[in-house]
């Protein structure tokens, strides 16, 4: 069993592409479609197009496509089924209890095998920390000033003093050797079996449903010869580079921004302070994924990285990353004190706040760093030190911005304005070519790489883009296109369920029809053709007319011609006669074709 059409409709048309989209990806109105940068591969060029009248999205330089599910599915890395019940969820509507058929979704199988095995970890870790033998990981966290409730909130644990104490404990619970071995959770190897954390205390890392996808530890003894903190590997239901900690706990917070920590104690202390719109990335690295996500939730973030060389330079990288994910950023400063962790010990929440409202914006703190590496009162370290402002300020896209910039930097750093005005304008210029160069670089690219997609089936795509769009034109058509017509076995799959679409429903809806091909591969055709608007963009309604009735006329030429060398290999004269005719009175059509009346969204 799976969801009904009925029940998918429900929860496609009220999910609106545009602004579930909007929540990952700056998109900008261009026409008829909203575009933006991709955010499934790099590029400085928006090639991601989402059209609201047909409610799906294509991007034209990896080829990703698809509805509001597929959309779903790849940014937060979800089953089909798993991306229903996400939107779902948003929209408030209660779904029926199904049983799935796993021939259709087997990945959901594996990923929901893997969260029983880590809720069963957890569930062993947490008791471990309150046995005789987690006494010590238990005072370790108590003494790093954490309370009963917060170590219960967060769900903190201890793996055991045995390497094999979590294994022997799943086993008696019935998972196999196969279950265990794709769970991440432990070490095969001709001496046996090993737990993967032992003597570490556990934290464990929740999804935003507050499901446990993965663990970190933290080693009690000491750490000569193993890192000093462990992250479950990446498996089916955990991926590194998508994951946030503390998301299941900030996406519930009233505050309007989000406080981006580099570690767990960080976002765990600030949590027990009253800061429950913390979180952190896992590892040293923010990443474009989990930017995107944290977009999903709010629009602000204060970076509270680390206050040492490497968190600053950290915090440098994260900036445009952020920004690129169409956040604001600014950088919270916690002198004397290394890290939130560290500073709520000393100072406290009142003053965090404080530190928090005083927050730099990502100029202020680039400038500040710049200032620690020169010596101003030297005239070749100030020199440098103005260029580099120079080239700070540049990279500032909104004019007013970078002009109020110019103006605080030159009073601060007694640097004539009129001299890193013009300094900034020539670098502002440089950049703005290079990227100009490089964005025509990959147009180019992107266009040799679609051309033999585009000289495929012309005809075919724009038809079927026409008759989505347009039911007047499709009930011309109808009486003149067959099914068989289309030569690619998914385009006439595709015309037959458009027909179907109208039958039932009176109008066909992009979406909709997408939703109807189980294979991704077909799907990403599907929106690609969908996207097709052919070349009828400032063109008269004449013109838009004519250019209609010639695509049609040549896929039905081409039909013909393809049965005419079908009947003559077969030697079938009566059927050759009959085609011939048709063939011959063709261009009767086009006096049906010039009638019909295109919309103009066509």
């Amino acid at each position: 069993m799976a969801y009904s059409e009925e029940i998918l409709e429900q929860v496609r048309s009220s999910n609106d592409i545009v602004d579930v989209v909007s929540t990952y990806v700056q998109l900008k109105r261009r026409g008829a479609n909203y575009v933006g940068l991709c955010p499934f591969h790099n590029e400085k060029t928006g090639s991601f197009s989402v059209n609201a009248n047909m409610q799906i999205f294509k991007c034209f330089g990896c080829g990703v496509g698809g509805n509001v599910f597929t959309f779903i599915e790849k940014i937060e890395n979800l089953s089909f089924y798993e991306s229903v019940e996400f939107l779902a969820d948003r929209a408030n509507i209660t779904l029926p209890k199904q049983d799935f058929d796993k021939k259709y979704d087997g990945r959901r199988s594996l990923k929901e095998t893997i969260a029983k095995i880590n809720k069963d970890a957890a569930i062993y870790y947490y008791q471990m920390l309150r046995r005789p033998e987690g006494k010590r990981a238990y005072e370790y966290l108590r003494n790093r000033g954490l309370s009963d409730e917060t170590i219960n909130n967060f769900g903190l644990g201890f793996s055991g003093v045995y390497s094999d104490g979590l294994y022997k404990y799943l086993k008696k619970k019935g998972y196999s050797d196969e279950d265990l071995r794709v769970s991440g959770l432990f070490n095969f190897s001709e001496k046996g079996v090993h737990d993967k954390f032992w003597d570490r205390v556990i934290f464990p890392i929740m999804d935003y449903r507050s499901r446990v996808v993965a663990f970190g530890g933290r080693i009690m003894g000491k750490a000569e010869n193993t890192a000093k903190y462990l992250n479950s590997p990446e498996t089916e239901l955990f991926i590194k580079s998508e994951h946030i900690y503390g998301i299941q706990l900030a996406k519930k917070t009233k505050e309007k921004f989000f406080l981006l920590c580099e570690g767990y104690m960080d976002v765990i202390a600030l949590h027990q302070a009253g800061f429950n719109n913390a979180v952190a990335s896992l590892g040293t690295s923010l990443t474009e994924r989990q930017a995107r996500k944290i977009k999903g939730y709010t629009e602000n973030v204060v970076i509270t990285y680390d206050n040492d060389g490497a968190g600053k330079k950290a915090a440098l990288r994260a900036i445009p990353i952020l920004k690129n994910a169409g956040l604001t950023v600014k950088i919270l400063n916690m002198q004397p004190y290394k890290d939130p962790d560290e500073f709520m010990l000393n100072l406290g929440a009142v003053e965090y706040r404080k530190r928090i409202e005083q927050a730099q914006n990502g100029f202020d703190f680039e400038a500040g760093i710049l200032e620690e590496s020169h010596n101003l009162k030297d005239p070749d370290s100030k020199t440098q030190f103005d260029h580099r402002i120079a080239e700070a300020i540049a990279k500032i896209d909104d004019p007013f911005a970078r002009h109020n910039h110019i103006r605080a930097a030159a009073e601060k750093y007694d640097i004539e304005e009129n001299e890193l005005k013009r300094q900034v304008n020539e670098i502002g210029l440089a950049i703005k070519i290079r990227e100009e160069n490089e964005a025509e670089k990959e147009q180019q690219k992107k266009t040799r790489e679609r051309r033999p997609e585009a000289a495929k089936a012309v005809a075919e795509y724009t038809l079927i883009n026409t008759i989505v769009q347009d039911k007047e034109a499709f009930l011309a058509v109808k009486e003149i296109v067959k099914p068989s017509d289309f030569k690619d076995d998914m385009e006439r799959r595709l015309y037959e369920y458009i027909i179907q679409d109208y039958e039932k429903t009176g109008s066909a809806v992009g979406a909709r029809i997408v939703e109807k091909f189980d294979d991704a591969e077909e799907r990403k055709r599907v929106a690609d053709i969908l996207m097709t608007s052919g070349d009828f963009e400032d063109t008269s309604e004449d013109e838009r007319r004519k250019a209609f009735a010639d695509f049609v006329m040549d896929l039905k030429k081409d039909a013909l011609e393809r049965e005419i060398e079908d009947a003559m290999a077969q030697k079938d004269g009566e059927r050759l006669k009959t085609l011939l005719e048709e063939e011959n009175g063709l261009e009767k059509l086009r006096g049906k074709l010039n009638g019909i009346r295109l919309s103009r969204q066509c």
